[in-house]
C-alpha cells in the first residue's frame, strides 16, 4: 500500500529533524560541563554556557517576528535548510574556543532557529488535515525527540571522569558536526506538499474557506506579501485567544531552559553523585529523550481517541502531574548550588543517581504532554497563518527561554524551581481555558487575513 505523499513529507521531516537535533540538544545539554573544562585549560577562555544560551533565545525571540515574512518570500523549505546551515555552524564553532565567536555564533544561531523552527510549523500543518494533524505532530514529536538519547548516549561513553580532555572534546565535536549536516542533507529532499484541501473547518475558518487549498508562496509583489504577513502577525497576536497561548508558550520555553540547559549540569555538578557523576550528564539527557519519544508516540498513536473523548486538556494535565513530581523529586534531591559550578553540598535527601534520572524522565514526558498538544491545537485553528501562529508560539517560548538563562547565571536550583511551578500552574490553566473554549465553540477573535495571501496574488489579481 503506498504512503500517503503529506505523511512521507512529515516523516523526512522527522527524521532530518532528528539527526540536526541530535547535534543541537546534545550540544546544548554539555555545553555548561564543556566550557567549564575548555576554561580549566585555558584560564583566559571566559565565555558562559547560560550566557551563550541567552543570547541565542534572545536573537531568536526578535527573529520570530521576521520569520514569517522571510518565509512568504522563500517557502518553508528554503526557510528550513538555512535555519540547519546556523546550526552546523555553531556546533563548529566550539573547535575553536573564543569567547566573542561563540557569542557571535549564538546570536546568528538565533536567527537560524527562527526559520527553521517557523518553516518546520507551516510545512507541518501544510502536509495534514484536521483527522491528520494531532497524529502527525505526535510522531514528530516521537521521532524528532529521539535525539536526545542517540547524541546523549554517545556522550554518556565518552565522557570518562571528573575531568574532559579536549581531545575528547574535540572528537564529540567532530561527531556532532557530522550529524548535523547529515540532517541537512535530508531536509534538503522534501518536497512539496500534496494539492489537498485545508484543515478541515477551523476556528474562525468559514465553510466557504474549507475550499481553499494551501497556497503556494506568494510569487508576485514579493515585499508586499511579506509586509502583510509581519502584520498579520502582530494582529494574530494581541487576539485573546493567542495573549492567553502565551501564558503556556512561555512555561515550555521555561521547562525547555531548565532541563537542556541547567538541570543535566546540576546533576554532574553535583559530587555526591559520585566519581561518574560527568556521565550522569549524559545519562540524564538519554531520559528525558526516553520521556519525550514515549510521549510523543502515545500520544500520536492515540490521537484520535484521545481528541475524540476529553480534547488535549487532559493530556496537558497529566504533564503538569508528570513535571510537578519531577521538580518535587529534584528539590529534595539537588543542592541549591548545584547550577553554577562543582559542589560539595547536598539536598534535603542523599542524592541519588537513580532518583536524577526519574526526574529527567519525568521532564521529557511532561514536555511532549505539552507540546504535542500546543503543535496540534495551532495546527488546526490557524490554517490560512500557520507561519504567523508558530513564529508567536517560538518568540514566546524563546523570550521566556532567554530570560531563564539570563537568571540562571545567578539563581539558585531552588528558586528556579519556585519559578517554573507557578508558570507551570498559570500556562496549564491557560491552555486549558482556550481548547476547552474551542471545543464548545466559543471562540470568535480569529483575526481577518489579507486575501491576498491567502489566495497568493496580488492586490490587482
Amino acid at each position: 500500500m503506498a504512503i500517503d505523499r503529506g505523511f512521507l513529507n512529515v516523516l523526512i521531516l522527522s527524521f532530518g529533524f532528528m539527526m540536526v537535533f541530535t547535534a543541537f540538544q546534545t550540544m546544548g545539554n554539555i555545553e555548561k560541563t564543556v566550557l567549564t573544562s575548555i576554561q580549566k585549560d585555558d584560564p583566559s577562555f571566559n565565555a558562559d554556557a547560560y550566557t551563550s544560551l541567552a543570547i541565542l533565545y534572545a536573537v531568536f525571540a526578535t527573529s520570530n517576528w521576521v520569520a514569517p515574512s522571510y518565509i512568504s518570500l522563500i517557502g518553508p523549505r528554503i526557510a528550513i535548510i538555512t535555519g540547519c546551515c546556523c546550526y552546523v555552524l555553531f556546533i563548529a564553532s566550539f573547535l575553536w574556543p573564543h569567547t566573542a565567536f561563540l557569542y557571535s555564533v549564538s546570536a546568528i544561531l538565533g536567527a537560524g532557529a527562527a526559520f527553521i523552527w517557523t518553516g518546520h510549523g507551516q510545512y507541518l500543518t501544510e502536509n495534514s488535515d484536521s483527522e491528520t494533524m494531532s497524529r502527525n505532530a505526535g510522531i514528530f514529536w516521537a521521532i524528532f525527540q529521539s535525539s536526545l538519547f542517540i547524541g546523549n548516549l554517545y556522550v554518556y561513553f565518552m565522557f570518562e571522569g571528573e575531568d574532559i580532555g579536549k581531545s575528547t572534546r574535540e572528537t564529540v565535536f567532530y561527531v556532532l558536526i557530522g550529524l548535523a549536516i547529515f540532517g541537512t542533507f535530508i531536509l534538503a529532499t522534501l518536497r512539496k506538499p500534496p494539492q489537498r484541501l485545508a484543515l478541515g473547518e477551523a476556528e474562525g475558518v468559514s465553510s466557504a474557506d474549507k475550499e481553499f487549498q494551501i497556497p503556494e508562496p506568494v510569487k508576485e509583489k514579493p515585499l508586499l506579501a511579506a509586509w502583510y504577513a509581519l502584520r498579520d502577525a502582530f494582529a494574530l497576536f494581541i487576539t485573546p485567544k493567542m495573549l492567553l497561548l502565551s501564558l503556556t508558550f512561555i512555561y515550555t520555553g521555561l521547562e525547555l531552559t531548565f532541563f537542556s540547559g541547567v538541570y543535566s549540569s546540576s546533576i554532574g555538578f553535583t559530587k555526591a553523585m559520585g566519581n561518574s557523576r560527568k556521565r550522569l550528564v549524559g545519562l540524564s539527557g538519554i531520559f528525558v529523550g526516553i520521556g519525550e519519544v514515549v510521549g510523543g508516540a502515545l500520544f500520536g498513536i492515540f490521537a484520535k481517541r484521545i481528541s475524540g473523548t476529553c480534547g488535549g486538556s487532559s493530556v496537558v494535565i497529566t504533564g503538569f502531574v508528570t513535571h510537578l513530581f519531577a521538580f518535587i523529586s529534584i528539590y529534595l534531591n539537588l543542592p541549591n548550588s548545584a547550577a553554577f559550578t562543582d559542589t560539595d553540598d547536598k539536598g534535603f535527601i542523599e542524592p541519588s543517581p537513580v532518583l536524577a534520572m526519574a526526574g529527567s524522565l519525568a521532564l521529557g514526558f511532561g514536555d511532549a504532554c505539552f507540546n504535542t498538544q500546543v503543535y496540534s491545537l495551532l495546527g488546526v485553528l490557524f490554517v490560512m497563518e500557520s507561519a504567523s501562529a508558530f513564529a508567536l508560539f517560538k518568540f514566546c517560548q524563546s523570550v521566556a527561554a532567554a530570560a531563564s538563562f539570563g537568571y540562571s547565571i545567578k539563581t539558585g536550583l531552588h528558586i528556579q524551581l519556585l519559578i517554573l511551578l507557578i508558570s507551570m500552574v498559570i500556562g496549564t490553566t491557560t491552555f486549558v481555558v482556550v481548547e476547552r473554549r474551542v471545543r464548545n465553540g466559543k471562540d470568535e477573535d480569529q483575526p481577518d487575513i489579507d486575501p491576498a495571501l491567502v489566495e497568493g496574488r496580488s492586490l490587482e489579481d
